[in-house]
Protein backbone atom coordinates (compact mmCIF):
# COMPACT_ATOMS: atom_id res chain seq x y z
CA UNK A 1 0.00 0.00 0.00
CA UNK A 2 1.28 3.09 -0.69
CA UNK A 3 0.35 5.63 1.79
CA UNK A 4 1.61 9.02 2.88
CA UNK A 5 5.40 8.34 2.24
CA UNK A 6 7.64 9.50 -0.13
CA UNK A 7 8.09 6.60 -3.19
CA UNK A 8 11.23 4.75 -3.75
CA UNK A 9 12.01 5.82 -7.28
CA UNK A 10 14.28 5.05 -10.06
CA UNK A 11 15.37 7.24 -13.10
CA UNK A 12 13.33 5.91 -16.24
CA UNK A 13 15.08 5.32 -19.46
CA UNK A 14 15.35 8.69 -21.94
CA UNK A 15 17.51 10.88 -19.87
CA UNK A 16 16.04 14.58 -19.43
CA UNK A 17 19.17 17.38 -19.11
CA UNK A 18 18.72 20.44 -17.25
CA UNK A 19 19.41 23.99 -19.15
CA UNK A 20 20.07 26.73 -16.85
CA UNK A 21 18.46 29.72 -19.38
CA UNK A 22 15.48 30.56 -17.36
CA UNK A 23 11.95 30.00 -18.09
CA UNK A 24 9.05 30.89 -19.51
CA UNK A 25 9.31 33.81 -16.88
CA UNK A 26 13.16 34.89 -17.81
CA UNK A 27 15.60 34.69 -14.99
CA UNK A 28 12.74 35.52 -12.26
CA UNK A 29 12.01 33.08 -9.75
CA UNK A 30 9.69 30.57 -10.84
CA UNK A 31 5.83 30.76 -9.59
CA UNK A 32 4.62 28.24 -7.20
CA UNK A 33 2.16 25.37 -8.94
CA UNK A 34 1.08 22.28 -7.47
CA UNK A 35 0.43 18.93 -9.28
CA UNK A 36 -1.56 16.54 -8.68
CA UNK A 37 -0.23 13.15 -10.43
CA UNK A 38 -0.21 9.14 -10.60
CA UNK A 39 -2.56 6.39 -11.94
CA UNK A 40 -5.91 6.49 -13.13
CA UNK A 41 -9.02 5.93 -10.90
CA UNK A 42 -7.65 7.57 -7.81
CA UNK A 43 -9.40 10.59 -7.25
CA UNK A 44 -6.88 12.52 -8.56
CA UNK A 45 -9.60 15.34 -9.64
CA UNK A 46 -11.36 15.05 -6.26
CA UNK A 47 -8.27 16.53 -4.73
CA UNK A 48 -7.66 18.97 -6.94
CA UNK A 49 -10.92 20.47 -6.35
CA UNK A 50 -10.60 20.39 -2.53
CA UNK A 51 -6.94 21.83 -2.84
CA UNK A 52 -7.90 24.78 -5.07
CA UNK A 53 -11.13 25.30 -2.71
CA UNK A 54 -8.15 25.65 0.13
CA UNK A 55 -5.37 27.68 -1.68
CA UNK A 56 -7.47 29.88 -3.77
CA UNK A 57 -6.22 28.10 -7.38
CA UNK A 58 -7.59 26.92 -10.82
CA UNK A 59 -6.85 23.70 -12.48
CA UNK A 60 -5.26 22.44 -15.57
CA UNK A 61 -5.75 19.47 -16.81
CA UNK A 62 -3.30 16.95 -17.67
CA UNK A 63 -4.77 14.44 -19.82
CA UNK A 64 -3.95 13.33 -23.55
CA UNK A 65 -7.97 12.39 -24.24
CA UNK A 66 -9.88 14.89 -22.04
CA UNK A 67 -8.56 17.65 -24.52
CA UNK A 68 -10.80 16.39 -27.22
CA UNK A 69 -14.21 17.48 -27.28
CA UNK A 70 -17.14 14.67 -26.69
CA UNK A 71 -15.06 12.14 -25.05
CA UNK A 72 -16.70 11.99 -21.92
CA UNK A 73 -17.44 9.00 -19.81
CA UNK A 74 -14.69 7.43 -21.77
CA UNK A 75 -12.15 9.45 -20.53
CA UNK A 76 -13.39 10.56 -16.82
CA UNK A 77 -13.78 13.83 -18.02
CA UNK A 78 -14.99 15.60 -14.78
CA UNK A 79 -18.53 17.25 -14.69
CA UNK A 80 -19.52 20.70 -13.93
CA UNK A 81 -21.13 19.61 -10.89
CA UNK A 82 -18.13 17.85 -10.00
CA UNK A 83 -16.11 21.39 -10.32
CA UNK A 84 -17.86 22.52 -7.75
CA UNK A 85 -17.42 26.51 -9.28
CA UNK A 86 -13.54 25.67 -9.68
CA UNK A 87 -12.42 26.74 -13.33
CA UNK A 88 -10.79 24.58 -14.89
CA UNK A 89 -8.56 24.30 -18.32
CA UNK A 90 -7.52 21.92 -21.51
CA UNK A 91 -10.86 20.69 -21.38
CA UNK A 92 -12.97 20.16 -25.18
CA UNK A 93 -10.40 22.12 -26.55
CA UNK A 94 -10.05 19.68 -29.70
CA UNK A 95 -12.06 18.03 -32.28
CA UNK A 96 -11.09 14.38 -32.06
CA UNK A 97 -10.90 14.01 -35.71
CA UNK A 98 -7.76 16.01 -35.08
CA UNK A 99 -4.36 15.25 -33.40
CA UNK A 100 -3.49 17.32 -30.75
CA UNK A 101 -0.22 17.06 -29.77
CA UNK A 102 2.10 17.55 -26.59
CA UNK A 103 3.39 20.82 -28.16
CA UNK A 104 0.21 22.19 -28.33
CA UNK A 105 -0.53 21.31 -25.19
CA UNK A 106 2.61 22.52 -23.35
CA UNK A 107 1.72 26.39 -24.73
CA UNK A 108 -1.41 26.11 -24.07
CA UNK A 109 -1.34 25.08 -20.78
CA UNK A 110 1.23 27.86 -20.12
CA UNK A 111 -0.56 30.90 -21.75
CA UNK A 112 -3.39 29.18 -18.99
CA UNK A 113 -0.93 28.91 -16.04
CA UNK A 114 -0.31 32.23 -16.50
CA UNK A 115 -3.63 33.79 -16.77
CA UNK A 116 -4.23 32.55 -13.26
CA UNK A 117 -1.46 33.69 -11.59
CA UNK A 118 -2.26 37.06 -13.04
CA UNK A 119 -5.47 36.63 -11.17
CA UNK A 120 -3.34 35.74 -7.83
CA UNK A 121 -4.41 32.25 -8.04
CA UNK A 122 -2.44 29.32 -7.69
CA UNK A 123 -2.03 26.98 -10.78
CA UNK A 124 -3.50 22.77 -9.91
CA UNK A 125 -1.92 21.08 -12.46
CA UNK A 126 -3.94 17.46 -12.34
CA UNK A 127 -3.77 14.54 -14.17
CA UNK A 128 -2.36 11.15 -15.45
CA UNK A 129 -0.32 12.05 -18.28
CA UNK A 130 3.10 11.92 -17.44
CA UNK A 131 3.91 13.43 -21.11
CA UNK A 132 1.92 16.31 -20.68
CA UNK A 133 2.97 17.07 -16.55
CA UNK A 134 7.07 17.08 -18.15
CA UNK A 135 6.08 19.02 -20.85
CA UNK A 136 4.01 21.84 -18.91
CA UNK A 137 6.00 21.89 -15.46
CA UNK A 138 9.58 21.05 -16.80
CA UNK A 139 9.61 23.03 -19.44
CA UNK A 140 10.76 20.20 -21.57
CA UNK A 141 11.91 20.74 -25.28
CA UNK A 142 11.14 18.55 -27.75
CA UNK A 143 12.98 17.46 -31.03
CA UNK A 144 12.05 20.27 -34.11
CA UNK A 145 11.78 17.76 -37.25
CA UNK A 146 9.45 18.73 -40.02
CA UNK A 147 6.48 16.26 -40.79
CA UNK A 148 7.58 13.68 -43.65
CA UNK A 149 4.11 13.68 -45.43
CA UNK A 150 5.17 10.79 -47.57
CA UNK A 151 6.86 8.73 -44.69
CA UNK A 152 3.81 9.07 -42.72
CA UNK A 153 1.83 8.03 -45.65
CA UNK A 154 4.30 4.64 -45.58
CA UNK A 155 3.59 3.81 -42.27
CA UNK A 156 0.27 4.27 -42.02
CA UNK A 157 -0.23 1.12 -43.95
CA UNK A 158 2.01 -0.72 -40.99
CA UNK A 159 0.13 -2.45 -38.17
CA UNK A 160 0.83 -0.80 -34.39
CA UNK A 161 2.73 -3.97 -33.75
CA UNK A 162 5.38 -3.34 -37.09
CA UNK A 163 5.36 -0.16 -36.10
CA UNK A 164 6.83 -0.79 -32.73
CA UNK A 165 9.23 -3.12 -33.89
CA UNK A 166 10.32 -0.80 -36.25
CA UNK A 167 11.27 1.76 -33.74
CA UNK A 168 12.62 -0.78 -31.61
CA UNK A 169 15.14 -1.30 -34.81
CA UNK A 170 15.53 2.48 -34.60
CA UNK A 171 15.43 3.63 -31.45
CA UNK A 172 15.28 0.76 -28.66
CA UNK A 173 15.69 3.78 -25.89
CA UNK A 174 12.74 5.56 -27.22
CA UNK A 175 10.46 2.28 -27.99
CA UNK A 176 10.89 1.31 -24.33
CA UNK A 177 10.34 5.01 -23.31
CA UNK A 178 7.19 4.86 -24.84
CA UNK A 179 6.35 1.53 -23.65
CA UNK A 180 5.96 3.11 -19.80
CA UNK A 181 4.38 5.78 -20.82
CA UNK A 182 0.77 4.60 -20.35
CA UNK A 183 0.26 2.41 -23.44
CA UNK A 184 2.57 4.70 -25.58
CA UNK A 185 3.46 1.42 -27.79
CA UNK A 186 -0.64 1.30 -28.67
CA UNK A 187 -0.42 5.19 -29.95
CA UNK A 188 0.28 5.04 -33.33
CA UNK A 189 0.60 8.84 -33.51
CA UNK A 190 3.36 8.96 -31.42
CA UNK A 191 5.13 5.67 -32.54
CA UNK A 192 5.07 6.95 -36.16
CA UNK A 193 6.10 10.45 -34.47
CA UNK A 194 9.18 8.83 -32.84
CA UNK A 195 10.10 6.79 -36.31
CA UNK A 196 10.01 10.07 -38.23
CA UNK A 197 12.48 11.73 -35.84
CA UNK A 198 14.89 8.72 -35.25
CA UNK A 199 14.99 8.56 -38.95
CA UNK A 200 15.74 12.30 -39.40
CA UNK A 201 18.21 12.66 -36.76
CA UNK A 202 19.20 8.71 -36.07
CA UNK A 203 17.83 8.24 -32.65
CA UNK A 204 15.08 10.37 -30.47
CA UNK A 205 17.64 12.60 -28.83
CA UNK A 206 17.29 13.55 -25.34
CA UNK A 207 15.03 15.65 -23.79
CA UNK A 208 16.47 19.24 -22.53
CA UNK A 209 13.97 21.22 -20.31
CA UNK A 210 13.90 24.88 -18.44
CA UNK A 211 11.53 24.47 -15.57
CA UNK A 212 8.57 26.57 -15.81
CA UNK A 213 7.28 26.32 -11.89
CA UNK A 214 8.52 25.70 -8.69
CA UNK A 215 6.14 22.54 -8.17
CA UNK A 216 4.96 20.46 -5.37
CA UNK A 217 3.98 17.10 -6.41
CA UNK A 218 1.34 15.10 -4.65
CA UNK A 219 0.76 11.49 -5.65
CA UNK A 220 -2.53 9.41 -5.34
CA UNK A 221 -2.47 5.54 -5.53
CA UNK A 222 -3.60 2.53 -3.87
CA UNK A 223 -2.70 -0.93 -3.39
CA UNK A 224 -2.88 -3.66 -6.05
CA UNK A 225 -5.73 -5.37 -5.40
CA UNK A 226 -8.00 -2.13 -4.22
CA UNK A 227 -6.80 -1.11 -7.97
CA UNK A 228 -8.15 -3.50 -9.45
CA UNK A 229 -11.60 -3.54 -8.09
CA UNK A 230 -11.45 0.08 -8.36
CA UNK A 231 -11.13 -0.54 -12.17
CA UNK A 232 -13.85 -2.82 -12.59
CA UNK A 233 -16.33 -0.77 -10.05
CA UNK A 234 -15.63 2.03 -12.33
CA UNK A 235 -16.20 0.13 -15.93
CA UNK A 236 -19.81 -1.04 -14.69
CA UNK A 237 -20.72 1.81 -13.42
CA UNK A 238 -19.79 3.92 -17.10
CA UNK A 239 -21.17 1.32 -18.60
CA UNK A 240 -24.62 1.96 -17.28
CA UNK A 241 -24.50 6.09 -17.14
CA UNK A 242 -23.79 5.24 -21.27
CA UNK A 243 -20.64 4.80 -22.26
CA UNK A 244 -21.59 2.61 -24.92
CA UNK A 245 -23.81 5.17 -26.44
CA UNK A 246 -21.18 7.79 -26.25
CA UNK A 247 -19.27 5.93 -28.17
CA UNK A 248 -22.03 5.20 -30.64
CA UNK A 249 -22.87 8.78 -30.88
CA UNK A 250 -18.57 9.77 -31.51
CA UNK A 251 -18.82 7.41 -34.69
CA UNK A 252 -22.36 8.84 -36.24
CA UNK A 253 -20.51 12.03 -35.26
CA UNK A 254 -17.67 10.93 -38.31
CA UNK A 255 -15.14 9.21 -35.12
CA UNK A 256 -13.85 6.25 -37.62
CA UNK A 257 -13.46 3.20 -35.67
CA UNK A 258 -9.81 3.28 -36.30
CA UNK A 259 -9.38 6.70 -34.81
CA UNK A 260 -11.42 4.76 -31.48
CA UNK A 261 -9.12 2.60 -31.45
CA UNK A 262 -6.22 5.04 -31.77
CA UNK A 263 -7.76 6.53 -28.52
CA UNK A 264 -7.01 3.20 -26.97
CA UNK A 265 -8.67 1.84 -23.78
CA UNK A 266 -12.45 2.20 -23.35
CA UNK A 267 -12.65 3.64 -27.01
CA UNK A 268 -10.62 1.02 -28.52
CA UNK A 269 -12.66 -1.87 -27.16
CA UNK A 270 -16.08 -0.20 -27.46
CA UNK A 271 -15.24 0.10 -31.25
CA UNK A 272 -14.45 -3.26 -31.08
CA UNK A 273 -17.59 -3.81 -29.66
CA UNK A 274 -19.08 -1.59 -32.30
CA UNK A 275 -17.56 -3.68 -34.87
CA UNK A 276 -18.76 -6.88 -33.57
CA UNK A 277 -15.65 -8.38 -33.07
CA UNK A 278 -16.19 -8.80 -28.97
CA UNK A 279 -19.11 -9.08 -26.74
CA UNK A 280 -19.81 -6.54 -23.99
CA UNK A 281 -18.64 -9.94 -21.39
CA UNK A 282 -15.39 -9.93 -23.36
CA UNK A 283 -15.50 -5.95 -23.17
CA UNK A 284 -15.45 -5.59 -19.44
CA UNK A 285 -12.72 -8.62 -18.99
CA UNK A 286 -10.18 -7.07 -21.57
CA UNK A 287 -10.71 -3.20 -20.62
CA UNK A 288 -10.67 -4.31 -17.05
CA UNK A 289 -7.08 -6.22 -17.87
CA UNK A 290 -5.73 -3.52 -19.86
CA UNK A 291 -6.07 -0.71 -17.64
CA UNK A 292 -4.46 -2.59 -15.25
CA UNK A 293 -1.65 -2.71 -17.79
CA UNK A 294 -2.10 0.93 -17.87
CA UNK A 295 -2.21 1.86 -14.11
CA UNK A 296 1.40 -0.04 -13.95
CA UNK A 297 2.96 2.02 -17.22
CA UNK A 298 1.87 5.16 -15.11
CA UNK A 299 3.35 4.16 -12.05
CA UNK A 300 6.49 3.50 -14.41
CA UNK A 301 6.32 6.98 -15.50
CA UNK A 302 6.31 8.99 -12.13
CA UNK A 303 8.70 6.42 -10.91
CA UNK A 304 11.43 9.00 -12.29
CA UNK A 305 10.18 11.58 -10.16
CA UNK A 306 11.78 11.52 -6.31
CA UNK A 307 9.98 14.58 -5.55
CA UNK A 308 6.68 13.31 -5.67
CA UNK A 309 4.57 12.88 -1.85
CA UNK A 310 2.86 9.33 -2.05
CA UNK A 311 -0.49 9.07 -0.34
CA UNK A 312 -3.53 6.45 -0.29
CA UNK A 313 -6.61 8.78 -0.85
CA UNK A 314 -8.16 9.31 2.38
CA UNK A 315 -9.44 11.84 4.87
CA UNK A 316 -7.03 11.95 7.16
CA UNK A 317 -4.18 11.69 4.46
CA UNK A 318 -6.16 15.14 2.75
CA UNK A 319 -4.99 16.70 5.97
CA UNK A 320 -1.73 15.76 5.97
CA UNK A 321 -1.56 16.73 2.16
CA UNK A 322 -3.01 20.47 3.09
CA UNK A 323 -0.94 20.79 5.90
CA UNK A 324 1.78 19.85 2.76
CA UNK A 325 0.98 22.06 0.45
CA UNK A 326 0.07 24.79 3.06
CA UNK A 327 3.73 24.72 3.90
CA UNK A 328 5.45 24.73 0.48
CA UNK A 329 2.67 27.88 -0.56
CA UNK A 330 3.44 29.66 2.94
CA UNK A 331 -0.48 31.00 2.89
CA UNK A 332 -3.24 30.65 4.81
CA UNK A 333 -6.13 28.39 3.81
CA UNK A 334 -9.67 28.79 3.22
CA UNK A 335 -12.67 26.36 4.14
CA UNK A 336 -14.01 23.70 1.88
CA UNK A 337 -17.37 23.23 1.12
CA UNK A 338 -16.90 19.17 0.27
CA UNK A 339 -14.71 16.56 1.98
CA UNK A 340 -12.69 13.72 0.73
CA UNK A 341 -13.45 9.93 1.57
CA UNK A 342 -11.15 6.90 0.53
CA UNK A 343 -11.36 8.67 -2.94
CA UNK A 344 -14.61 8.07 -3.77
CA UNK A 345 -16.38 11.35 -4.78
CA UNK A 346 -16.10 10.52 -8.27
CA UNK A 347 -13.13 8.31 -9.27
CA UNK A 348 -14.72 5.14 -8.22
CA UNK A 349 -16.91 5.86 -11.21
CA UNK A 350 -14.80 8.43 -13.57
Amino acid sequence: MICVEKANMNTASGKITTQNKGSAWGQTPKPKAIVVCGPTATGKSDLAVLLAEKFNGEIISADSRQVYKGLDLGSGKITKKEMMGVPHYMLDIENPKKIYTVDKFSKSALSRAKEILKKNKIPIICGGTGMYIDALVDGVVYPQVLPDKKLRKELSTYTTEDLYKKLIALDNNRAEQLRNDGGGEFNRVRLIRSIEIAKKLGTVPPLVKNPNFDAIFIGLDFDDKTMKDRILLRIRARMKKGMLKEAERLHAEGISFKRMHEFGLEYGHMASVLEGKITKVEFEELLAKDIWQFVKRQRTWFKKRQEIAWFKPSTANFKKIESLVKRFLNVKVHSTKTKIKNGKNRSTIN
